[in-house]
């Protein structure tokens, strides 16, 4: 079960979730890439993330990159917190290179594992995205959390502004907008463009099943119907038609 946060928490957090597997076999989905970064508070069981096999415990998302498989063991349960770019590194303030088990010693910031232990003894849905919504509008900080020149530039590329417009619409130089995305994105702003892209065609893809593949291409601003197939195998993982 996902739900999207309240205003003003909506414009820090994509989404606050909670998961549960009934079945006896195990459960694989695709994570599609969105350029964010999260945590997952993992409650019961243990949760495979691409080639990573997580026990139970607080886990810290990197900023994705590309899409990964997640797999979650017959019943374990799962809720988390999902950031929109860049966000996840102003709270935190440190990136992680692959899901990573926070270590209880290293949990100083925003005692984390206080609330996870909360969410152990909820066993409904419901009430774990409650508590933790609850508990993420109270307890992180949002505050200044990234650069205001960052923060256009995010806007701009997500309202379809070519790169080479960045330097003018945030009066700052090219340079500067990049070690901005490298800092707090860890990607360049042309692969945030590119996450971009193959987010929104998956999207489209997804709600409008007849929709021809060479017109998508065009509509998204891909070169050609090649190339936004190379462009899924390299972030999506997946080609246009498997959508």
């Amino acid at each position: 079960m996902l739900t999207e946060p309240d205003e003003p928490l909506s414009a820090f957090v994509q989404a606050i979730w909670s998961a549960q597997v009934h079945n006896d076999e195990p459960v694989r989905k695709p994570l599609f890439a969105d350029a964010g970064s999260g945590i997952i508070f993992n409650l019961c069981g243990e949760v495979t993330i691409g080639e990573v096999s997580l026990p139970e415990g607080v886990i810290m998302l990197p900023s994705q990159h590309r899409a990964e498989m997640i797999t979650l063991t017959a019943g374990a349960r799962l809720c988390g917190i999902r950031f929109h770019p860049a966000i996840g590194f102003g709270v935190l303030g440190r990136h992680y290179d692959q899901p990573t088990v926070l270590n209880r010693d290293d949990d100083q910031l925003y005692n984390l594992y206080g609330i996870y232990s909360e969410l152990r003894d909820i066993n409904e849905t419901t009430g774990s995205i409650e508590a933790l919504a609850a508990w993420t509008a109270c307890s992180l900080d949002f505050t200044n959390v990234i650069p205001d020149d960052l923060e256009v530039a995010l806007d701009s590329i997500r309202q379809g502004q070519t790169l080479g417009k960045l330097d003018e619409l945030t009066k700052i130089s090219h340079r500067h907008v990049e070690r901005h995305f490298k800092r707090w994105l860890g990607m360049t702003p042309k692969h945030y463009q590119r996450v971009l892209r193959i987010k929104k065609a998956i999207y489209h893809l997804r709600h409008c099943k007849d929709a021809s593949l060479a017109d998508v291409a065009h509509q998204f601003g891909f070169s050609d119907q090649a190339h936004m197939t190379r462009e899924f195998r390299a972030i999506a993982r997946i080609t246009p038609g498997q959508v």
